[in-house]
């Protein structure tokens, strides 16, 4: 039963269609631990792009904008982050 199922085609393919420039914020988020100070963020991972729905910016960019200077949690950190780039869907190229 389990050669029959993995014959089967994916009901979606991926990897097809438009590319999107940066990396998800969860991804970001997932790669560090919490609490965390604004500027261990940064010197983390300021150098990376997000995808936001007015396109590819970095961390540091986003974060100049963030009056918090310190995260409690991860959620805290992504709706912060959220707040400040909007929470509209990301345009494809």
């Amino acid at each position: 039963m389990a050669d029959e199922e993995a014959d089967e085609e994916p009901v979606v393919e991926l990897g097809e269609g438009e590319s999107v420039e940066g990396a998800p914020l969860a991804r970001v988020a997932s790669r560090l631990t919490w609490p965390q100070e604004k500027s261990s963020i940064l010197n983390k991972e300021g150098d990376a792009v997000i995808r936001t729905p007015s396109g590819p910016q970095t961390l540091e960019a986003i974060l100049e904008d963030a009056d918090e200077t310190y995260f409690d949690t991860r959620q805290t950190f992504v709706e912060d982050v959220l707040d400040i780039v909007g929470r509209e869907p990301v345009a494809t190229e």
